[in-house]
């Protein structure tokens, strides 16, 4: 009995000798090995970089159109007047048919075709819908929504006054009634200029940060097998290996170490350096990363022990990364989201840390308000540290399993070559 104490710290001293030690080879691993760099340090700097300059502009101004107008009427004519006077739409070219207009288009002269059909001011003044077909070039977002919501702004003024003029109303007050019943007022909440990085992009930067730390760590996994003359991922004879808690505790810490200073780029220095929304205190943003980044490092271990190759994981995760952007419920309505495709986001910590960040970086929400996510997120970390813990012992027990197998099929050599002798 007076033993059992320091059986225990003893144990307790190994173990943290133990984690520290793999610490220590595995970020000796990561420094060797430029494939994970790249991953870890390379990407996270530089990827949000260049996606958040690409964007930073938020919205765009003077986009070429092509214009087959096939009415040549007073009405065709004002609409395109209307369009080509906004800030954003230039009227750049006039085309005899859809064709000229497209070839317009393939050669990236202009980015749009305004359709007017033969028959727009007649249906107009019989009170029927006028149509006008809107092409965009939807390789840039930004384009095709100043093309499109152009066009139907000017079609929707276009639409009041007609309604107006052919209403035969007597006052004044009756016209204004009737061009706009409702009143209103467009403020948008939480993204004023309108633009695709201020809404997008806060939960592009947490999927940066998943997806990159799942490649690292699965190239680094990679990496060991391949060291491996058996491709083992534990290797076989060393005692400091024998447990899964430390090797679990030394990966992390070396992953979390890093990604402290990935993780502090990201949602810090990025938003500040393009001047995107950041309402969240160091504080907030420091209480909801922390699940966050223990989530994605126990899930990038989980899914490093499943795969063989060091290729492998690359093809997988960013295969997956447009479906995961879709599936945060950012760019795509959560509401619009099928049941079946919303539980499978629930399994990647990327879903609820890229709502949880945009909403308390750019709506200003508080930690009550995302009680739900952060929840997730420590539940997400719980559970893949579980995971990891069974998948490495599974590691363990395979590598053991065949160095045993190994020396039993030595040992029958050896008996059979001295039976021979």
């Amino acid at each position: 009995m007076r033993c059992l104490p320091m059986s225990i710290f003893h144990s307790i001293y190994k173990g943290l000798h133990d984690a520290c030690y793999i610490w220590r080879k595995e970020m000796e691993q990561v420094v060797k090995d430029e494939g994970v760099l790249i991953f870890f340090i390379v990407v996270p700097i530089v990827y949000p970089l260049l996606y958040s300059w690409i964007y930073n502009n938020e919205v765009v101004h003077e986009v070429p159109v092509c214009v087959v107008d096939q009415s040549h009427s007073s009405l065709s004519r004002q609409f395109l007047r209307l369009c080509d006077a906004s800030p954003d739409v230039r009227v750049a070219y006039h085309a005899q048919d859809l064709d000229e207009a497209q070839s317009l288009v393939s050669r990236q002269l202009v980015k749009g075709i305004y359709l007017i059909p033969s028959d727009f001011e007649t249906q107009l003044l019989r009170m029927e819908p006028g149509t006008i077909s809107v092409y965009c070039d939807m390789s840039l977002m930004l384009t095709y929504k100043a093309i499109f919501q152009t066009a139907q702004t000017v079609a929707m003024g276009m639409g009041s006054a007609l309604t107006t003029k052919l209403g035969g109303h007597y006052t004044a007050r009756e016209e204004v009634v009737s061009a706009r019943p409702l009143d209103y007022d467009d403020v948008p909440l939480f993204n004023p200029q309108g633009g695709y990085g201020s809404s997008v992009l806060p939960a592009v930067l947490m999927l940066i940060l998943q997806q990159t730390l799942v490649l690292g760590i699965g190239l680094s996994a990679g990496t060991a097998r391949d060291e491996n003359p058996y491709r083992n991922l534990i290797p076989v004879g060393d005692s400091r290996y024998n447990n899964t808690l430390p090797i679990v505790l030394g990966k992390t810490l070396c992953y979390l170490m890093i990604y402290a200073v990935m993780s502090t780029w990201l949602v810090a220095a990025v938003p500040r350096l393009f001047h995107f929304p950041q309402l969240a205190s160091g504080q907030t943003l420091l209480t909801m990363m922390t699940p966050y980044v223990l989530a994605c490092i126990f899930f990038g271990m989980v899914v490093s022990c499943m795969v063989k190759y060091r290729e492998n994981v690359m093809l997988l995760m960013v295969f997956v990364s447009v479906p995961l952007l879709f599936m945060t419920g950012v760019s795509w309505p959560q509401s619009n989201i099928p049941g079946m495709w919303q539980g499978v986001s629930w399994l990647f910590p990327s879903t609820f840390g890229a709502r949880a960040f945009v909403r308390i970086n750019s709506m200003g929400a508080t930690l009550p308000d995302i009680q739900t996510e952060y929840y997730v997120l420590w539940l997400h970390a719980l559970c893949y540290f579980l995971l990891a813990l069974a998948v490495y012992r599974f590691q363990i027990y395979r590598a053991r399993r065949q160095a045993l197998e190994r020396l039993k099929f030595l040992k029958h050599n050896r008996a059979a070559k001295a039976k021979n002798e």
